[in-house]
């Protein structure tokens, strides 16, 4: 029996900032520009969040999923990071 790799089993087509019609149509907070990254993770605490980076200004977000985007300050995103030993 033949093993199938994770990737084949990705059923989240994959985008890229080199095709305009894979980008999800969000832009930058900061400054519209659609040349944005978008990566969805999940924190050290198990949050959830939507990581953004401007290529343009490299303006970057911590958005919460499930908040209404709500927006993380950075101070915030790193208490959440930190591991309690």
């Amino acid at each position: 029996m033949a093993r199938t790799s994770t990737a084949a089993r990705t059923s989240v087509p994959l985008g890229s900032l080199t095709q305009p019609g894979a980008r999800s149509g969000q832009g930058c907070r900061a400054c519209g520009s659609p040349r944005v990254t978008r990566i969805s993770m999940s924190l050290t605490d198990g949050s959830p969040v939507e990581f953004t980076s401007c290529h343009r200004c490299e303006h970057r977000t911590w958005e919460e999923q499930g908040a209404q985007g709500s927006v993380l300050p950075v101070d915030r995103v790193l208490d959440k990071t930190r591991k309690i030993i």
